[in-house]
């Protein structure tokens, strides 16, 4: 948007078409503050978040699927139940029985109504109990139950992961190691995906940055943990990016 004023100019007497400027000016700020009120709502209205609060005890969010890539007997059971400590109470969803401890069994609870594919997603996470494996994380860009991204932390490794999985088989993108937290307290995953770059952080701390196109295409959302890791989550936010920008040009 490029505004001029009209000026003309008569010996030392520079005038702007008399009562004409003020009521302008004042109406351009009036149209500019509400085109960028219209761009602000543009942008909160790509983001979807999940507290699990609206969904009653006992219950998984509507929309969302139980579900687990390469399972080797029934499907774990998931669960929302009241939390006073949870990070936005009154409720978590939580894993809450393991019926398959097999150790190449993904457990995952996602859903195919909310789409992702550049953005970024988080979720907060809290570590029940496994031996063989704890912790869990967020998945995005799913397909189906082997085909997807997954970010996730085991506190028994102390270490962050970056993987894709095709096919039903897992490979690693990146690591970050030496990542240790309390037992038994929340940590907060991100990821942001763009393009081919994904970058990911650990409790706000940036933990690795790497380009992928295995899975190009847009996809479903959730959470997800391995073998006997039983997990609770919390705020599970999707940020989808959007392509509105303003350019506004000025004298």
């Amino acid at each position: 948007m490029t505004i001029n004023l009209l000026t003309q100019t008569t010996g030392n007497t520079t005038s702007t078409h008399g009562a004409l400027r003020k009521p302008l000016t004042r109406l351009l700020m009036a149209g500019l503050l509400t085109y960028t009120a219209h761009v602000s709502a543009q942008s909160i209205a790509a983001e979807h978040r999940e507290t699990f609060d609206a969904t009653a005890d006992g219950l998984v969010p509507s929309g969302w699927k139980i579900d687990a890539t390469d399972p080797a007997g029934p499907l774990a059971q998931w669960q929302v139940k009241a939390a006073t400590a949870a990070p936005s109470p009154p409720k978590i969803l939580t894993l809450e029985r393991i019926q398959d401890t097999s150790r190449g069994v993904f457990n995952l609870l996602w859903s195919k109504q909310i789409k992702f594919k550049h953005g970024e997603v988080e979720v907060r996470v809290r570590a029940n109990s496994g031996d063989i494996d704890q912790g869990g994380g967020l998945i995005w860009r799913v397909k189906d139950a082997n085909n997807y991204y997954v970010a996730r932390y085991n506190p028994l490794e102390n270490n962050f992961r970056l993987y894709y999985v095709k096919n039903g088989q897992r490979v690693q993108l990146a690591s970050a190691e030496r990542l240790s937290v309390p037992e038994g307290t929340w940590f907060h995953l991100r990821i942001s995906h763009h393009g081919r770059r994904i970058q990911g952080w650990f409790n706000d701390t940036h933990a690795w940055e790497v380009t992928d196109m295995q899975l190009p295409g847009e996809g479903g959302v959730g959470v997800w943990t391995k073998a006997d890791a039983a997990s609770s989550f919390d705020d599970f936010v999707v940020r989808r990016a959007t392509k509105t920008t303003a350019h506004l040009t000025t004298p």
